[in-house]
């Protein structure tokens, strides 16, 4: 019997110590759990916000949409366009000129035109 209770503190340090650090490796989540939740009543906080605005001046809401869609567009196309090489760069091959020839002085027929008359039918 003797032996149990001097076993007994090294049990309860040994529990104690397994349970210390498991709860200690919750503290880092608690940490990014709190983070999360200050993140989550950011965004509730600013839907409001902007619902609000929203309601009261709408053609400013729409104007902005369609102006954040409009640079989101000219972004991605210059992206694609950079991309892509710009378009700009010089193509390689070969060319032959080609000197223009005057037309010759030949006259055409003028055009007759002709007139459509339709006649009311009774």
């Amino acid at each position: 019997m003797n032996t149990k209770l001097i076993a007994l503190p090294e049990r309860a340090m040994d529990l104690a110590g397994k349970w210390g650090g498991d709860v200690m490796e919750l503290v880092p989540r608690a940490g990014q759990w709190l983070d999360a939740g200050v993140k989550i009543g950011a965004v509730k906080t600013g839907g409001k916000v902007a619902m609000k605005f929203v309601r009261k001046y709408p053609v400013v809401a729409v104007a902005t949409v369609v102006g954040a869609g409009a640079l989101w567009y000219l972004a991605r196309r210059k992206a694609k366009q950079a991309q892509n090489g710009d378009g700009r760069d010089a193509i390689e091959g070969s060319a032959r000129r080609v000197p223009a020839k005057r037309a010759s002085a030949t006259k055409r027929p003028a055009r007759k035109t002709t007139r459509a008359t339709t006649t009311a039918s009774e």
